[in-house]
């Protein structure tokens, strides 16, 4: 397996610092953040090390050089909107841009975008899975016409009152897995998988490893802590953010030990991706740059 990090982390820095300090510490990889030029509307969105809508062959290849100079492998362009928006116009635009990340992926040959496949918070599964009928296919064809994997993350995009009741992504448990695989039946769509927003959800994380071994395209590396009493208090109908809190990999809850070797039960190989959500390591970028150093400090005791 080969271990880097995302870079929505590394606000301010540029492509190339990004892959500088991912080569600096020995790290092999990076999930590259693509997001629109513009401000994000909520944290860790907007951050964009590559602009997908002015990239061309030239551009391309400079980038290509740089990373292979480096030694430092782009493991996927990321970008993480709501694609099923209620908002038409939102809605319409973000899968714009998506297409703009599969076109660029293919002429970088990275052949990879990490995304999330979307959700109406306040429509029922059902309702959205007919949705998915309806946004999903041509984006999944194009794809595959491109050879661009895609691979979704199960976060559910949950943490503010404003995403409450059904958060923001569908693609969040193993019976939803099914759902969404049974309508985009595609070797090219699959999962990124996340064991952190299993555990809030009281969701078996090492199970569906097995189950959806050929479906896990790419990995992240972030960790969660439940807070018991907190729970207690306000039960799991609570905005998630009142019970749990994001951290760094190896303070929370997942056992990382069961989790690797899960992963190298099925053969997994691929790319595997620090993500850094820890707001105890938010003070200012040096701050942020340490917990991807610690992080990756620690996940070397079963990642080589």
């Amino acid at each position: 397996m080969k271990l880097g990090f995302i870079t929505a982390i590394c606000d301010g820095m540029t492509f190339e610092e990004v892959v500088d300090f991912a080569a600096s510490h020995d790290l092999e990889c990076l999930e590259v953040a693509c997001w629109p030029r513009g401000k994000a509307q909520r944290r860790y969105a907007g951050v964009s090390h590559i602009d997908v809508e002015a990239m061309n062959e030239e551009k391309a290849a400079y980038l290509t050089a740089y990373c292979q100079k480096k030694g430092v492998e782009i493991s996927s362009l990321a970008y993480y909107p709501n694609t099923l928006d209620p908002d038409p116009e939102k809605r319409a635009s973000y899968i714009k841009h998506l297409y703009k990340l599969i076109d660029a992926s293919a002429m970088l040959g990275v052949n990879m975008v990490t995304t999330f496949v979307g959700r109406d918070p306040k429509k029922t599964v059902s309702e959205n899975l007919e949705t998915v009928k309806e946004v999903w296919p041509p984006i999944v064809k194009y794809a595959e016409e491109k050879g661009v994997k895609i691979a979704i993350e199960n976060c559910p995009m949950l943490f503010t009152e404003d995403e409450w009741p059904g958060g923001q992504n569908l693609m969040t448990s193993p019976a939803n897995w099914r759902k969404v695989f049974e309508i985009l039946d595609s070797p090219n769509f699959g999962i990124n998988y996340d064991p952190s927003h299993f555990v809030w959800q009281q969701i078996d994380y090492i199970k569906p490893i097995y189950e959806f071994r050929d479906k896990i395209f790419h990995v992240h590396y972030k960790d969660i802590k439940v807070y018991e009493d907190k729970l207690a208090d306000v039960g799991t109908m609570a905005v998630p953010l009142e019970y749990m809190s994001p951290k760094l990999p190896g303070l929370g809850d997942v056992d990382w030990g069961n989790y690797l070797s899960a992963l190298t039960d099925i053969g997994y190989d691929g790319y595997t991706c620090i993500e850094v959500e820890d707001k105890a390591f938010e003070k200012d970028l040096e701050d942020a740059k340490k917990a991807v150093v610690l992080s990756a400090r620690y996940l070397r005791n079963f990642v080589i």
